[in-house]
C-alpha cells in the first residue's frame, strides 16, 4: 500500500494541524530526507507528481482516433453492411483504403508527439529535494510524498507541503485562494478548523515563493492536493489561439457544406432507384473526400515539424498552438536587462552620500550581498566579483530576504566592533528608512538636510545611464532574529552605480525585428532617467516615455489611446506589466512578452505569447508559452521566422483542401445526377482520397518565401471563403469538361470513363499543390524536394494503377495512349488556368489589402 494511501485511510488531512514531529513519523520521513530506493518505490506507487491524473494518451489510443469521425464509422458500418450482402471485393477494398489513410496520419501523428516530448524534457522544472541526507535536484514530477524540500524566491510548490523552518517566507497564493498580495508563512501550528486560507504553515502545489527561503515536508502529491482536487471538478478551459478559432470555423464551413450535399445527393440518388448501399456508401465516400480529415494530422505535423525547426535556433516551444501566435507577433514587450543589454551588470563605483570614492560603502555591500541567501540576481554578483575582501572578522546573524514590495535586503552582521544592520536597495526605499546620513567618520546630520542634495546626485548618476542603489546601515545590540518593522532609524551611507551596457548591434536587431513588422517596448522596473539614457542608444531617437506613477493618474480606456505611441514604460511595478499587455490587446495588437523574474508570471500569462529564458525562475519557466535557451533578440527572431514558416506552410492544406479536392468531389456529386452510373464507386473516390492526401503530407517542408515571413499574418477566413469558391469553381469546370470529352469525343464506357475521371482528377489535384502552394510563379518558387518527390510519386502511381494487376479489383481498366495524352492535355489546360487565376487573385487581394 502506498504512503500516501495510507495517509488517507488514517483519516490524516489535516497535517496543517498536526505537530511536525508527529507528522514526519506518520509520513515515514525523516529530516535528512528519502532514501533514494525507497523515494523511487514510492512514485511507482503514487504515479507522477502531475495535477491532472490524465495520463499520454498510448498508441493505441491514438490509432484508435484515427476512426473517431462520425463519417468514418458510418462508412465502415456501411461497408460491413455490403459485405454482409456479399459486396466482400469491394467491401475488402474499402477497409483496406479507410487503414491505410487512418494508418498514415497514425504514424505522423506519433512522430509528431514524441518529438514534442523530447523538446520539453529540455525545459523541465527541477526543484531542490534532501535524499540521502544531500541537496539535489529533481524534476517536480518525481517529487513523493515524505520528500523534505528547501525552497527560496521564485520556486513552484511542488506539492501541499507541512513548513518544517521558515524566514521570512511569502507566498503568492493567488491562484488558489484568489488573494492579491503575497501571504506571509510560518512553522507555527494551526488550529484545526482553520480555513484554507489561514493555514499559514501550509504550503500549496500551483502556489509559488515570492521571498524568503523554507524548508518543508512534502504531504500531498499530484491529483491529491488542494489543486488536484479543484481540477476534478473542473474542466480546464483552454484558451484558443486566432489560428485554432479560424480552423474550426473552416471545419464548420465545410462541414456544413458536406453535410448538404451528401443528404441532397443521396435523397436524389433514391429518388431515381439507385441500390440504397452503393447509395450510402457513394455519398459518404463524398463526404470522406470533401471532409478535411487530413486537417489536425496536418496541423499537428506542420506545427512540430516547426517545433523541431525552432530548437534548432534555440527556442523550445512548450504549447504548439501558440507557434502560430509567436509568428503574428507585432509588439514585442521586455525588460532591458540582458535583453538590450549585455547583461553583465558591472560596478562603477563605491561612494558616499557626495559622490566620493568610499572603502566603507564598498565593505558594507559586500558583507550584505555575501550573506545574501534568497533571490539570487546580477546586482550581487557583480559587487561580489569587483574585489576579493577579507570578511573573515564578520559573521552573519540574520537576514530579512529581498522582495518587490520593500525593494532592499538587509543583513545582521557579527563584526568586531558590535553587531550591524546593513540594508541596500531601491534609492528611495532605502532615503524612507533612514534618519541620519553618515557625513564623516564619526558625524552625521538629519537626513531631511541633506535630502534635496541625495536627490540630485541620484538623478545625475541616473541621468549618465548608470543603475544606482543606495545602502545604509544601523548598529544595534546583539540580537538573533530582525523582523522588516525594525529596518528603521538607518543611516544613509553612500551609493553603488552599476554599468550595462547596450548589447552589441542591438540597434540593427531592433531595426531588423521593425523591417518584420515587430515593434519592441522596454518595460522596466529602472528610473526614467536610465531608461531614456539606454532608450536614446538603441531606438535611435528620443524615445517616448510613460512612468508608472503617470499610469496611475489615467484611466485604463486612456492607457489604450496611448500605449501604442509610448517606447518605454519606466518605474513600473509588478501588476502595471498586465494592464500595459492588456491596453496593447484592446488597441489590436498581437503581444509578446519576455519575462525571466518572480514578478513576471502574471505578464506572460496575459500576453498572447509568453516568452521566458531557460535559466529564469521556476514560475517564469512556467508560465511561459516559449521558452529561448539563449536571452537573445536575435534567438528570438529566428523564433519568429520559423513560427511564420509554419503559419504558411499550414494555411498551404488550407487552401489545397479547399481548392482541386473541393472542386473535384463538388463535380463528381454533379455528375452523379445526369449520368447512369456512379461517376466513381465508392472504393474508388476513397483510393483518390488517399493518393491526394500523400503529397499533402510534405507540406511542413515546403520551402517559404522571404516576403511570406517579412510581416505578420493572420488568419483571414474571409480570404480562405474567397479563394475556395474562385479555384473550387474554376476545378469544377475542368472536371465537367473532363466528363464531356469522355462521353462525347472520345465515347468511354463505363469502366473507361470512371478509369479516365480517377487518372484527371489525381494527376490534377496533386499538380495544382505546386500551383496553390505560393502566390508567386511555379518557375520562381521552387518546392521543397520531398513536396515535389510525392507529386511526381502520387502522378506515377496513378498513371501505373489501371495497368496494374489491381485494376480489375479496384474496377478499372488499361486506358489507350490517346485517351491518356487528352487527359494530360486537360490537366496541362487546369494547371496555366490556374497559375493565370493565382496571379490575379493575389494581385486582386494585394491592391484591396493595399
Amino acid at each position: 500500500m502506498s504512503k500516501s494511501k495510507e495517509i488517507e485511510d488514517a483519516g490524516l488531512i489535516q497535517f496543517w494541524s498536526t505537530p511536525i514531529d508527529e507528522l514526519t513519523r506518520k509520513l515515514d520521513a525523516n529530516f535528512n530526507g528519502l532514501s533514494g530506493q525507497e523515494a523511487r518505490r514510492r512514485g511507482r506507487e503514487d504515479g507522477p507528481n502531475r495535477l491532472s491524473s490524465i495520463k499520454e494518451q498510448s498508441s493505441l489510443s491514438l490509432l484508435l482516433n484515427q476512426f473517431k469521425s462520425p463519417i468514418t464509422i458510418i462508412l465502415l458500418f456501411a461497408a460491413c453492411l455490403s459485405m454482409f450482402l456479399g459486396e466482400a471485393t469491394n467491401t475488402f477494398i474499402i477497409f483496406f483504403i479507410i487503414m491505410a489513410s487512418a494508418g498514415l496520419s497514425f504514424w505522423q501523428e506519433l512522430g509528431a508527439r514524441g518529438a514534442v516530448r523530447d523538446l520539453l524534457s529540455v525545459i523541465k522544472i527541477k526543484t531542490s529535494v534532501t535524499r540521502n541526507g544531500a541537496l539535489i535536484e529533481i524534476p517536480i514530477e518525481e517529487i513523493v510524498t515524505g520528500d523534505v524540500i528547501s525552497l527560496r524566491a521564485g520556486d513552484i510548490i511542488p506539492g501541499d507541503c507541512r513548513i518544517i523552518n521558515s524566514k521570512d517566507l511569502f507566498i503568492d497564493e493567488a491562484s488558489l485562494t484568489g488573494e492579491t498580495f503575497p501571504v506571509e508563512k510560518s512553522d507555527q501550528l494551526v488550529s484545526a478548523d482553520a480555513p484554507l486560507a489561514k493555514r499559514f504553515n501550509s504550503l500549496f502545489m500551483g502556489t509559488h515563493v515570492v521571498s524568503g527561503l523554507a524548508t518543508a515536508l512534502v504531504v500531498y502529491t499530484g491529483i491529491k492536493t488542494e489543486f488536484g482536487e479543484i481540477t476534478k471538478h473542473l474542466s480546464s478551459t483552454v484558451v484558443e489561439t486566432d489560428f485554432e478559432v479560424g480552423v474550426r470555423k473552416f471545419g464548420y464551413l465545410l462541414m456544413e457544406v458536406t453535410s448538404i450535399l451528401v443528404i441532397t445527393i443521396f435523397a436524389i440518388n433514391i429518388y431515381f432507384h439507385r441500390p440504397v448501399i452503393d447509395s450510402l456508401l457513394f455519398s459518404l465516400a463524398l463526404a470522406v473526400g470533401l471532409t478535411p480529415q487530413l486537417l489536425p494530422a496536418i496541423i499537428s505535423i506542420n506545427l512540430s515539424h516547426g517545433a523541431k525547426n525552432i530548437a534548432k535556433k534555440k527556442v523550445i516551444v512548450k504549447k504548439l498552438s501558440c507557434i502560430e501566435n509567436f509568428g503574428s507577433m507585432n509588439v514585442l514587450c521586455a525588460d532591458k536587462t540582458g535583453t538590450l543589454t549585455e547583461g553583465s551588470v558591472q560596478v562603477r563605483e563605491f561612494m558616499d552620500w557626495q559622490g566620493i570614492r568610499s572603502n566603507k560603502t564598498q565593505l558594507y555591500s559586500y558583507l550584505n550581498s555575501y550573506y545574501e541567501t534568497g533571490f539570487k540576481n546580477p546586482i550581487d554578483g557583480a559587487i561580489i566579483d569587483s574585489a576579493k575582501l577579507d570578511i573573515s572578522p564578520y559573521t552573519k546573524a540574520d537576514e530579512i530576504p529581498y522582495d518587490f514590495i520593500r525593494k532592499r535586503l538587509s543583513i545582521v552582521i557579527n563584526s568586531p566592533s558590535g553587531h550591524i544592520v546593513i540594508t541596500k536597495g531601491a534609492f528611495q526605499n532605502i532615503i524612507e528608512c533612514c534618519t541620519k546620513i553618515e557625513v564623516g567618520e564619526t558625524s552625521f546630520k538629519d537626513i531631511q538636510e541633506c535630502r534635496s542634495d541625495l536627490v540630485k546626485r541620484f538623478e545625475h548618476l541616473s541621468k549618465q545611464g548608470l543603475r544606482v542603489i543606495a545602502i545604509a546601515y544601523k548598529n544595534i545590540s546583539e540580537i538573533t532574529r530582525i523582523e522588516k518593522d525594525e529596518e528603521c532609524g538607518l543611516i544613509f551611507l553612500g551609493f553603488i552605480t552599476f554599468y550595462d551596457p547596450p548589447k552589441e548591434g542591438i540597434i540593427d536587431t531592433i531595426s531588423s525585428l521593425k523591417k518584420m513588422g515587430i515593434t519592441l517596448k522596454m518595460i522596466t522596473g529602472d528610473n526614467r532617467y536610465i531608461a531614456a539614457d539606454l532608450g536614446e542608444k538603441v531606438f535611435s531617437r528620443t524615445p517616448k516615455i510613460l512612468t508608472g506613477k503617470e499610469m496611475h493618474a489615467i484611466s485604463d480606456e486612456a492607457l489604450v489611446h496611448r500605449v501604442n505611441a509610448v517606447n518605454i514604460f519606466a518605474e513600473i511595478e509588478p501588476n502595471q506589466k498586465e494592464k500595459i499587455l492588456l491596453a496593447l490587446k484592446k488597441s489590436g495588437n498581437v503581444v509578446g512578452y519576455m519575462g525571466d523574474g518572480i514578478n513576471d508570471a502574471s505578464a506572460l500569462h496575459v500576453a498572447d505569447v509568453g516568452i521566458s529564458v531557460n535559466t529564469a525562475v521556476d514560475i517564469a519557466k512556467e508560465s511561459a508559452d516559449i521558452v529561448l535557451l539563449d536571452k537573445d533578440l536575435n534567438v528570438l527572431m529566428e523564433g519568429v521566422k520559423e513560427g511564420r514558416r509554419t503559419f504558411a506552410n499550414t494555411l498551404k492544406y488550407i487552401l489545397m483542401a479547399s481548392s482541386a479536392n473541393f472542386g473535384n468531389m463538388f463535380s463528381m456529386a454533379g455528375a452523379s445526377l445526369f449520368l447512369p452510373y456512379l461517376p466513381l464507386l465508392p472504393s474508388q473516390i476513397l483510393l483518390t482520397n488517399l493518393l491526394t492526401d500523400l503529397p499533402e503530407m510534405t507540406i511542413a517542408s515546403d520551402n517559404v518565401e522571404k516576403e511570406t515571413i517579412t510581416k505578420p499574418r493572420k488568419w483571414d477566413l474571409k480570404f480562405i471563403r474567397k479563394f475556395m469558391i474562385r479555384f473550387g469553381l474554376l476545378s469544377s469546370v475542368f472536371d465537367f469538361a473532363t466528363f464531356g470529352v469522355l462521353l462525347f469525343l472520345l465515347k468511354a464506357d463505363k469502366i473507361q470513363f470512371r478509369t479516365g475521371w480517377f487518372v484527371e482528377s489525381v494527376v490534377s489535384a496533386s499538380l495544382i499543390v505546386l500551383i496553390v502552394r505560393s502566390p508567386n510563379s511555379i518557375f520562381k518558387s521552387r518546392p521543397s524536394r520531398y513536396l515535389l518527390a510525392a507529386v511526381l510519386l502520387t502522378g506515377m502511381m496513378t498513371l501505373l494503377i489501371p495497368i496494374s494487376p489491381l485494376a480489375g479489383v479496384l474496377g478499372f481498366e488499361k486506358l489507350p495512349f490517346g485517351y491518356i495524352a487528352v487527359l494530360l492535355g486537360l490537366v496541362l489546360c487546369y494547371i496555366v488556368s490556374a497559375e493565370m487565376l493565382k496571379r490575379f487573385f493575389f494581385r486582386h487581394a494585394k491592391l484591396r489589402k493595399g
